[in-house]
Protein backbone atom coordinates (compact mmCIF):
# COMPACT_ATOMS: atom_id res chain seq x y z
CA UNK A 1 0.00 0.00 0.00
CA UNK A 2 1.51 3.22 -0.92
CA UNK A 3 2.28 6.03 1.78
CA UNK A 4 -1.14 8.39 2.23
CA UNK A 5 0.80 11.01 3.58
CA UNK A 6 4.38 13.26 2.40
CA UNK A 7 7.21 13.58 4.93
CA UNK A 8 8.11 17.69 5.56
CA UNK A 9 11.71 19.01 5.84
CA UNK A 10 13.04 18.53 9.54
CA UNK A 11 16.13 20.36 11.42
CA UNK A 12 17.97 17.63 10.34
CA UNK A 13 20.78 19.56 12.60
CA UNK A 14 19.22 18.63 16.30
CA UNK A 15 21.16 15.92 17.08
CA UNK A 16 22.88 14.94 20.13
CA UNK A 17 26.36 13.14 20.94
CA UNK A 18 25.98 9.86 22.70
CA UNK A 19 29.31 8.56 22.56
CA UNK A 20 32.24 9.86 20.88
CA UNK A 21 35.16 7.40 22.38
CA UNK A 22 35.70 4.01 20.42
CA UNK A 23 33.02 4.89 18.14
CA UNK A 24 30.23 7.01 16.96
CA UNK A 25 26.80 7.28 18.09
CA UNK A 26 24.38 10.29 17.58
CA UNK A 27 20.91 10.50 18.36
CA UNK A 28 18.57 12.85 16.41
CA UNK A 29 15.51 12.66 19.01
CA UNK A 30 12.69 14.51 16.69
CA UNK A 31 13.41 13.20 12.99
CA UNK A 32 9.92 12.29 11.86
CA UNK A 33 7.26 14.65 14.01
CA UNK A 34 4.31 13.09 15.89
CA UNK A 35 1.57 12.91 12.81
CA UNK A 36 4.47 11.15 10.66
CA UNK A 37 5.15 8.25 13.22
CA UNK A 38 1.72 7.52 14.03
CA UNK A 39 1.03 6.94 10.10
CA UNK A 40 4.53 5.41 9.62
CA UNK A 41 3.64 3.10 12.23
CA UNK A 42 0.39 2.05 11.46
CA UNK A 43 1.61 1.50 7.92
CA UNK A 44 4.11 -0.72 9.51
CA UNK A 45 2.38 -2.65 12.11
CA UNK A 46 0.02 -3.83 9.08
CA UNK A 47 1.94 -4.34 6.39
CA UNK A 48 4.90 -5.62 7.31
CA UNK A 49 5.28 -9.88 6.79
CA UNK A 50 6.28 -10.55 10.24
CA UNK A 51 8.13 -13.95 11.34
CA UNK A 52 8.22 -15.54 14.76
CA UNK A 53 11.89 -16.80 14.83
CA UNK A 54 13.04 -19.67 16.37
CA UNK A 55 16.20 -19.76 18.22
CA UNK A 56 18.51 -22.34 19.61
CA UNK A 57 19.79 -22.09 23.42
CA UNK A 58 20.85 -24.03 26.18
CA UNK A 59 20.27 -27.40 23.88
CA UNK A 60 16.39 -26.26 23.40
CA UNK A 61 14.36 -24.63 20.83
CA UNK A 62 12.75 -21.62 21.43
CA UNK A 63 10.97 -18.10 20.59
CA UNK A 64 12.50 -14.77 20.10
CA UNK A 65 10.88 -12.61 22.64
CA UNK A 66 9.45 -9.98 19.27
CA UNK A 67 8.74 -10.30 15.76
CA UNK A 68 11.32 -9.31 13.15
CA UNK A 69 11.64 -9.41 9.20
CA UNK A 70 13.88 -8.63 7.03
CA UNK A 71 13.50 -6.26 3.57
CA UNK A 72 15.84 -5.47 1.27
CA UNK A 73 17.43 -5.67 -2.09
CA UNK A 74 17.56 -8.65 -3.69
CA UNK A 75 20.52 -11.29 -2.92
CA UNK A 76 20.90 -9.40 0.50
CA UNK A 77 20.61 -12.20 2.63
CA UNK A 78 21.68 -11.72 6.35
CA UNK A 79 22.64 -14.17 9.48
CA UNK A 80 22.47 -13.44 13.38
CA UNK A 81 21.65 -15.71 16.12
CA UNK A 82 21.66 -19.02 13.85
CA UNK A 83 18.89 -17.08 11.62
CA UNK A 84 19.09 -16.94 7.98
CA UNK A 85 17.57 -13.92 6.60
CA UNK A 86 16.20 -13.54 3.25
CA UNK A 87 14.75 -9.86 2.26
CA UNK A 88 11.49 -9.31 1.01
CA UNK A 89 11.52 -6.30 -1.73
CA UNK A 90 11.19 -2.87 -0.58
CA UNK A 91 7.60 -0.90 -0.24
CA UNK A 92 6.81 2.07 -0.58
CA UNK A 93 6.30 2.86 3.29
CA UNK A 94 10.05 1.49 3.83
CA UNK A 95 11.88 3.76 0.58
CA UNK A 96 10.47 6.46 1.87
CA UNK A 97 11.51 6.07 5.21
CA UNK A 98 15.17 5.27 3.43
CA UNK A 99 15.47 8.36 1.20
CA UNK A 100 14.46 10.49 4.61
CA UNK A 101 17.64 8.20 6.48
CA UNK A 102 19.99 8.80 3.60
CA UNK A 103 19.74 13.02 3.80
CA UNK A 104 21.72 12.75 6.76
CA UNK A 105 23.99 9.89 5.85
CA UNK A 106 26.79 9.53 3.19
CA UNK A 107 25.63 6.22 2.17
CA UNK A 108 22.93 3.73 0.55
CA UNK A 109 21.25 1.33 2.77
CA UNK A 110 20.65 -1.69 1.06
CA UNK A 111 18.44 -3.98 3.48
CA UNK A 112 16.65 -3.04 7.29
CA UNK A 113 16.01 -5.39 9.87
CA UNK A 114 12.85 -4.40 11.58
CA UNK A 115 12.09 -5.59 14.94
CA UNK A 116 8.19 -5.87 16.59
CA UNK A 117 8.64 -5.15 20.18
CA UNK A 118 4.66 -5.85 21.17
CA UNK A 119 5.03 -5.63 24.89
CA UNK A 120 7.42 -4.97 27.97
CA UNK A 121 8.02 -8.51 28.15
CA UNK A 122 9.59 -8.36 24.36
CA UNK A 123 13.29 -7.67 24.04
CA UNK A 124 16.64 -7.27 22.51
CA UNK A 125 19.56 -8.98 24.49
CA UNK A 126 22.89 -7.46 24.70
CA UNK A 127 25.05 -8.40 21.38
CA UNK A 128 27.44 -6.27 18.81
CA UNK A 129 25.95 -5.98 15.05
CA UNK A 130 29.55 -7.40 13.90
CA UNK A 131 28.08 -9.77 11.57
CA UNK A 132 30.67 -10.65 8.89
CA UNK A 133 28.25 -9.61 5.94
CA UNK A 134 27.88 -5.96 7.53
CA UNK A 135 31.81 -5.18 7.10
CA UNK A 136 34.65 -3.67 8.93
CA UNK A 137 33.17 -0.36 10.73
CA UNK A 138 29.35 -0.52 9.53
CA UNK A 139 26.99 2.47 9.57
CA UNK A 140 23.52 1.55 10.92
CA UNK A 141 20.62 3.79 11.38
CA UNK A 142 18.18 2.84 13.91
CA UNK A 143 14.64 4.38 13.77
CA UNK A 144 12.12 4.21 16.29
CA UNK A 145 8.26 3.83 15.77
CA UNK A 146 5.83 3.65 18.65
CA UNK A 147 6.17 3.65 22.86
CA UNK A 148 9.41 4.36 24.00
CA UNK A 149 11.58 1.91 25.30
CA UNK A 150 14.82 2.18 26.93
CA UNK A 151 18.19 1.32 25.17
CA UNK A 152 21.57 0.54 26.62
CA UNK A 153 24.88 0.84 25.60
CA UNK A 154 28.05 -0.47 27.45
CA UNK A 155 32.15 -0.77 26.27
CA UNK A 156 33.03 -4.12 26.04
CA UNK A 157 36.43 -3.66 27.86
CA UNK A 158 36.12 -0.93 30.04
CA UNK A 159 33.13 -1.67 31.93
CA UNK A 160 32.95 1.76 33.50
CA UNK A 161 31.64 3.14 30.30
CA UNK A 162 27.96 2.91 29.56
CA UNK A 163 24.90 5.21 28.43
CA UNK A 164 21.45 4.82 28.67
CA UNK A 165 18.61 6.16 26.09
CA UNK A 166 15.04 6.65 25.95
CA UNK A 167 14.06 6.50 22.42
CA UNK A 168 11.44 8.17 21.77
CA UNK A 169 8.96 7.74 18.46
CA UNK A 170 10.64 9.18 15.33
CA UNK A 171 14.15 9.31 16.74
CA UNK A 172 16.55 8.59 14.60
CA UNK A 173 20.09 6.68 16.30
CA UNK A 174 23.17 6.50 13.84
CA UNK A 175 25.74 4.01 15.52
CA UNK A 176 28.98 4.18 13.10
CA UNK A 177 32.89 4.00 12.75
CA UNK A 178 34.09 1.84 15.26
CA UNK A 179 31.22 1.49 17.58
CA UNK A 180 30.11 -2.45 16.62
CA UNK A 181 33.84 -3.38 17.76
CA UNK A 182 33.83 -1.85 21.09
CA UNK A 183 29.99 -1.69 22.33
CA UNK A 184 27.48 -3.72 23.17
CA UNK A 185 23.63 -2.44 23.31
CA UNK A 186 20.49 -3.93 24.36
CA UNK A 187 16.47 -2.99 24.50
CA UNK A 188 15.83 -5.00 28.15
CA UNK A 189 12.23 -5.71 29.85
CA UNK A 190 10.32 -3.48 31.60
CA UNK A 191 7.49 -4.06 34.34
CA UNK A 192 5.88 -1.02 33.05
CA UNK A 193 2.58 -1.78 30.76
CA UNK A 194 3.56 -0.38 27.17
CA UNK A 195 2.39 -0.07 23.90
CA UNK A 196 3.81 -1.90 20.96
CA UNK A 197 7.07 -0.32 19.51
CA UNK A 198 8.63 -0.85 15.91
CA UNK A 199 12.56 -0.85 15.39
CA UNK A 200 14.35 -0.38 12.04
CA UNK A 201 17.68 -0.92 11.52
CA UNK A 202 18.93 0.07 8.28
CA UNK A 203 22.42 -1.38 7.47
CA UNK A 204 24.75 -2.15 4.18
CA UNK A 205 24.93 -5.92 3.58
CA UNK A 206 28.05 -6.75 1.35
Amino acid sequence: MSPSHHLTEKNLFEQKVIIATDGNVILYPDFFSVEQCKQLFCELYGNTKWKQEIIHLFGKKMPIPRLTAWYGDEGKSYTYSGIEQHPEPWNPTLNLIKSKIEEIVPVRFNSVLINLYRDGKDTMGWHSDDEPELGKNPLIASISFGATRRFHLRHKYDKSQKAVIDLESGSVLLMQDQTQHFWQHQIGKTAKKVQPRINLTFRIVN
